[in-house]
């Protein structure tokens, strides 16, 4: 290993140690614990008056380990009460958990009331306990009451929730029809905090073996993987540059405002579609002009890239068919236009960011992650596209359905919780609202995703990337019979 190795190794395990201590700083809390909460019910009727003697029960199962904050949707009859209301937590045997009583002079109808607890309450995962609403002074005309529910709301409309007979509101030991409008606000504690610093040591190690074994490789003229992938892009540098340049400038050939669309685009969409989307769903999503524009951000990307990765075998056909080049080349250089246009968009939905008030916070520097995993997706489709572009053309059709269907199942302009629980399983295997989630966790919430959210954006990444990659090795030597 020469200096120059040296430098490179260094200079290699300094950046990987700098960006796992960021990346603790920045997202540390989550590491160690997640926060969860249940979905609340729209109204639908209330269960009356909570008058002494009257006992509302709810049961719910916890899947946290702590219960931090309860809130529920009450009801005054319009009036001004003076009673005081006492919600108790308690297990199946009776015994109370947890007891807080609050005077309800000040609630107005249908407003939610929420009641943090002064420390976080240990529960059992998976074990059923009770909410009971009792009232020690409560009398007819100056009493409160708590709604009931069975659906939840997706702005002007409703989706029906299906509940079950235990999970019924009882008054009295009276099975009403439907849930308590309430939220349970949860902790769990993760192991991943714990073992983070010797899964970045682990890493640390395979990294620098590797690291190792490439240079000594290199220093010996022999190659690997890495090594040829690094060579043929580094060969080829100008090529890519001048397939990139000729994508980016026949996009706004002619245009008037040429660059200045990559800004206009995504925010005349946003606005259409705010205009459109806004009266059903705005009421439900918090910020949702910025929830709309990064949805349309990034699907608008996985939209162009694939499309444009799709022909670039095919659009290229002379130059294939005369010159020796990496076909890999050619649909690389078209995730990267793309991506170039990707970045510019970011800049309006930054202005979108400080217009609504949700200010950058430090976790925004996690944002490329979820960009990077998205450009991996669209690389691994587009390698698919482009492989099955050149044996079957009717391939550019299909996927301008397919793509269109993909974007009404991923939650751009509506929420996800709309989805009815039992699909959401499935609903979550879709990669772009893996990552469009991963984004706006980020943009609009200011906080670090969850460690389960990387893994799942990881994967959403790294399995297209790789059946592409191995889809196109396997066919591209076929490509010039068929061109």
């Amino acid at each position: 290993m020469n200096k120059r190795h040296a430098k490179i190794l260094c200079l290699v395990m300094a950046v990987y140690l700098a960006l796992a201590s960021m990346f603790f700083l920045i997202a540390r809390e989550q590491l160690y614990y997640r926060d969860s909460h249940t979905d609340m019910l729209s109204t639908a009727t209330t269960v009356g008056e909570i008058t002494v003697h009257r006992e509302i029960r709810q049961r719910f199962v916890p899947k946290g380990s702590w219960i931090t904050s309860v809130s529920l949707r009450m009801g005054t009859f319009a009036r001004e009460n003076t009673a005081q209301l006492t919600v108790s937590i308690e297990d199946a045997s009776g015994t109370v958990l947890h007891t807080v009583t609050v005077p309800s002079c000040g609630l107005t109808d249908n407003e939610v009331m929420s009641l943090p607890l002064d420390t976080p309450l240990p529960v059992t995962k998976g074990q059923p306990l009770y909410l009971v609403l009792t009232s020690p002074d409560g009398v007819p005309g100056n009493a409160v009451t708590v709604c009931l529910g069975n659906s939840i709301s997706a702005g002007k409309a409703a989706v029906a929730r299906k509940i079950a007979p235990e999970d019924l509101a009882t008054v009295d030991g009276a099975p009403q029809d439907g849930s308590l409008c309430f939220q349970i606000y949860e902790r769990s504690e993760l192991l991943v905090g714990k073992i983070y610093w010797y899964a970045v040591a682990c890493l640390g190690l395979i990294l620098l073996i590797y690291a190792l074994r490439t240079c000594r490789l290199a220093f010996q003229g022999k190659t690997n993987r890495f090594l040829t992938c690094a060579a043929i892009f580094r060969r080829y540098s100008f090529l890519m540059k001048q397939l990139i340049l000729r994508d980016f400038k026949s996009r706004y050939k002619r245009s008037v405002l040429g660059v200045l669309w990559s800004f206009l685009n995504p925010l005349l969409t946003m606005l259409v579609q705010y205009v459109v989307f806004s009266t059903l769903f705005r009421g439900d999503i918090p910020n949702y002009s910025l929830y709309l524009l990064t949805g349309i951000v990034c699907f608008n990307f996985f939209s162009e890239a694939t499309s444009n990765a799709s022909q670039s075998i095919v659009d290229n056909t002379p130059l294939i068919t005369k010159v020796y080049v990496p076909k890999i080349i050619y649909p690389t250089a078209s995730v990267v236009s793309s991506a170039i246009n990707l970045l510019l968009s970011i800049i309006p939905l930054v202005i979108v960011m400080l217009i609504t008030g949700a200010y950058p916070k430090p976790a925004m520097l996690l944002l490329p992650y979820g960009l990077l995993c998205l450009i991996f997706l669209s690389t691994g489709i587009g390698l698919v596209l482009a492989t099955g572009m050149v044996f079957f053309k009717d391939v550019q059709f299909l996927w301008n359905i397919l793509v269109m269907l993909w974007m009404y199942m991923t939650p751009i302009f509506y929420p996800a919780s709309i989805i009815p629980a039992p699909l959401l399983p499935i609903y979550r295997c879709n990669p772009m609202y893996q990552v469009v989630t991963f984004c706006r966790t980020i943009l609009i919430d200011g906080d670090p995703p969850s460690p389960s959210a990387y893994f799942a954006c990881f994967l959403c990444a790294a399995i297209p990337m790789v059946i592409g990659l191995t889809l196109f090795r396997k066919k591209q030597d076929e490509f010039i019979l068929h061109l």
